[in-house]
């Protein structure tokens, strides 16, 4: 009985550790915990990663910044759609910033970061898809509008696209600060996700559902505005409706490619959910 009532303290004891909410632990302890290999030295591979990355990161910045000035300093632009056009390219510029921030505080020197660090890399990468995948919706429901109801142009006025850039970027900000302020998984190890240590997979797939739920509520509103189109332009000649139809499955087609490929994010993180198992804890080192 003796032998029975010790082990099953021992366990308690054990248990009551697991789940303690200690949050003295270091980015390296969270790495171990979910058997994710970090290599302490850079590999030919990894410098090319790293260089081709920030190779790209420039581009996107550099790029999306031409379209901000673009758009800011042509009067012909100063509409609602392309004000919208505008704070999505400054979405994607601070993602080319986020992205090469990461990439800068990867490989080797992951684990020489402090958890403060970490999680402001991860935030960064947070906002700027959220804001990436708000503005998408912003626009497909502004086109939405503007094409059902025949307008050249919205008639939502500038201080409503002001207010919507500002709600974007408030929600954005809120997606990127949950993680560090209060859903992770220090006090929960068993929640601990394999692509982000420190994050938790609930909070992932929460993340990845709602903006998969935003990817359908895009398309179900770009296959409407194609629906329509083409049922108004049967009552068009004939050389001008197929001219018309085709710009329209072109620029459709252009659309939907640039959601698809911000989505390939999410789907990561949904196999990262699907794929993962409940993690051991390594008691050696710690």
């Amino acid at each position: 009985m003796d032998g029975e009532s010790s082990r099953d303290v021992g366990m308690a004891m054990e248990s009551s550790m697991w789940h303690t909410c200690n949050r003295s632990h270091n980015v390296s302890f969270f790495y171990h915990l979910v058997e994710k290999h970090v290599s302490d030295h850079w590999r030919t591979r990894d410098v090319l990663v790293m260089v081709l990355g920030l190779t790209v990161c420039v581009i996107v910045v550099l790029a999306n910044l031409l379209v901000m000035v673009a758009i800011f300093m042509n009067r012909r632009f100063h509409f609602p759609i392309y004000y919208l056009l505008a704070n999505m390219a400054a979405a994607d510029l601070f993602a080319g910033i986020a992205y090469a921030n990461l990439i800068l505080n990867t490989g080797p020197w992951t684990l020489e970061l402090t958890k403060q660090k970490w999680y402001i890399r991860g935030a960064l990468i947070d906002i700027s898809l959220t804001a990436s995948v708000a503005n998408l919706l912003a626009v497909a429901v502004e086109r939405h509008q503007t094409i059902i109801t025949m307008q050249l142009h919205s008639n939502m006025s500038k201080r409503r696209v002001v207010l919507l850039i500002i709600c974007i970027w408030a929600v954005s900000i809120i997606m990127g600060l949950v993680p560090s302020t209060f859903w992770n998984c220090e006090c929960d190890f068993d929640d601990c996700s394999t692509v982000a240590p420190l994050y938790s997979r609930r909070f992932l797939i929460f993340w990845a559902v709602l903006n998969l739920l935003t990817f359908f509520i895009m398309v179900a509103m770009y296959t409407r505005i194609f629906v329509y189109v083409r049922y108004k332009n049967k009552y068009t000649s004939q050389h001008t409706s197929e001219m018309q139809s085709h710009q329209t499955v072109v620029n459709l087609m252009k659309t939907i490619s640039m959601v698809l490929g911000e989505k390939f994010v999410f789907y990561s993180l949904l196999l990262d959910f699907s794929c993962g198992s409940k993690v051991k804890f390594r008691r050696s080192g710690f």
